[in-house]
């Protein structure tokens, strides 16, 4: 596994702001409302950019937001650049959410070299769907996603796994057809559709608050946001979210958690 040093990840984080400006050029060019979010957004607050441990970048739109981006991507993204993956373009895509990657690097995260599609540097695109606004129908909600998440992961569960039975349960997962998970999923995805809800969240993605979901207001009203000297959509009521998300915000967390992913391979240089 490699550690990341301050030149690489800083190297990594820009390419990541190369992929980031290009997502707010297709989104103003087509009209589509995006926020930047979590650790992001949080940077741009605390920090004026990136975390400085942060080697990733997070943007989120509302359901039908994220549909024209992803109809868009297929005209209007720099193609020579850039490739925008979700389990509909690409085979063996695991994950119920979109990566915009830059072509010719690579980031490589530990066990995940077996995944048979380019992987290069990226940005998590997701999308937000509804939950129900009643607190228990939603936290049945969430054990849907839970499990629908569960089975998504196992191939790479199966082999990262330390604990013996939980490995044996990612295996037995793992033979779950990938059509028949996915048709699931745009079940769920298709019922989230039918009712305009208060609370909405990435499906098949942790929301690790007690409340399982994020208020949709929050990502119906941007504002410009300043991040590495950029201006990018974010959350107008920023101060809300990152409260409700992280707690006290403005407060660095210790240095024992102030980590980056595990990753085995990286180039950040495009040819």
């Amino acid at each position: 596994m490699l550690q990341l040093d301050d030149e690489m990840l800083r190297k990594v984080q820009m390419v990541q702001l190369e992929m980031l400006l290009e997502v707010d050029r297709i989104c103003k060019k087509c009209g589509i409302k995006y926020n930047i979010i979590a650790g992001t957004l949080l940077g741009a607050v605390r920090h004026g950019g990136y975390i400085p441990w942060d080697d990733d970048a997070d943007v989120a739109l509302l359901r039908p937001e994220y549909e024209k981006f992803r109809k868009a991507c297929k005209t209007e993204l720099d193609h020579t650049r850039f490739v925008f993956q979700d389990h509909r373009n690409t085979k063996g895509y695991r994950w119920g959410y979109g990566k915009l990657r830059r072509k010719d690097t690579l980031f490589l995260r530990e066990y995940q070299e077996h995944m048979p599609y380019m992987q290069g540097i990226f940005i998590d695109i997701f999308p937000l769907d509804s939950v129900p606004d009643n607190y228990f129908l939603r936290s049945l909600k969430n054990f849907e996603c839970f499990c629908v998440r569960k089975i998504l992961w196992s191939k790479v569960g199966k082999l990262a796994e330390k604990n013996l039975l939980k490995k044996q349960v990612y295996k037995w997962l793992d033979k779950i057809p990938e059509k028949t998970v996915f048709g699931y999923y745009h079940h769920m995805i298709r019922k989230a559709g039918r009712k305009k809800t208060r609370m909405v969240r990435i499906l098949t993605f942790p929301t690790p608050n007690s409340e399982y979901g994020y208020y949709r207001c929050w990502y119906e009203n941007s504002a410009d946001t300043l991040f590495e000297g950029k201006v990018f959509q974010g959350i107008k009521d920023y101060d809300s979210y990152l409260s409700f998300k992280f707690g006290n915000y403005m407060e660095l967390p210790p240095v024992e958690k102030r980590k980056t992913h595990p990753v085995v391979a990286i180039k950040t240089e495009a040819i």
